[in-house]
């Protein structure tokens, strides 16, 4: 698929992929503020769920949303994504977390962006909703200077080609966290290879501190130690928690 192809009649344009597990809290504003965005677009587009085995009513909340629902049940978020992705009938896939919240200039820029010919994806800066500690702003303003200067996406916003999502086999289900950057560096060299590409662009995305206040700042400090250490700790789900457990 080129980035300029035409869907065919009742063939969506873009696909926005939202994987969930036990997300009903949450979910009805990322859904609103999605839907409030995709009618803004002049292109057919597609809103999936994916129900990542949820124990809560995700799906039956995501279904009276309007959204198509799909089902994963093996609980890891590649799978999830990769789920959502095989599910889409999209030329342009974009996958946002079930706690974000998207403009509707952000995603005009990102269908932009991919429609021009020159670029095979992307990410967002991050932004906290208001209220979060200072030092989490400054973590945050961190990884965005990262994510900026080495190309790779977060994954509550990464958007791309299908046919390069493809190409590169998704999101890498050998990790349990850490996917959208193996993604990222990926679809980097594809898009590299075919003068594309993968971009962060200027509007931020809205996504919670929910994590600021699941986890204290000290188990924070020690997953990154962790992780700094034995990055290879992603491909293990039981040093995966900060990204699978819930309090109660």
């Amino acid at each position: 698929m080129s980035p300029g192809r035409r869907p065919k009649p009742g063939e969506p344009t873009l696909s926005v992929i939202v994987p969930a597990y036990n997300e009903e809290p949450w979910l009805p504003a990322t859904l609103a503020a999605l839907q409030e965005a995709l009618a803004e677009l002049s292109v057919p587009t597609e809103l999936i769920v994916v129900d990542n085995n949820s124990s809560d009513g995700t799906a039956a909340l995501a279904r009276s949303r309007g959204a198509r629902v799909v089902f994963e049940p093996v609980n890891q978020i590649a799978r999830a994504r990769n789920t959502g992705a095989r599910n889409a009938r999209g030329a342009y896939l974009l996958f946002v977390d079930a706690d974000t919240h998207v403009s509707a200039a952000l995603l005009q820029q990102a269908v932009t962006a991919l429609q021009g010919g020159q670029c095979c994806g992307g990410g967002a800066p991050v932004a906290f909703e208001p209220g979060v500690p200072s030092w989490a702003q400054w973590g945050l303003a961190a990884w965005n200077g990262v994510s900026r200067h080495l190309h790779v996406a977060a994954g509550a916003f990464i958007f791309c080609l299908r046919e390069g999502f493809q190409a590169v086999g998704g999101f890498n289900e050998a990790v349990y966290a850490s996917e959208e950057l193996w993604l990222s560096r990926r679809l980097r060299a594809w898009g590299r290879r075919r003068g594309l590409a993968f971009i962060i662009l200027d509007t931020p995305v809205l996504t919670s501190g929910r994590k600021l206040e699941w986890y204290s700042p000290l188990q924070q400090f020690a997953l990154l130690l962790m992780l700094l250490v034995f990055p290879f700790a992603v491909r293990f789900r039981s040093l995966s928690g900060f990204w699978y457990r819930r309090p109660r």
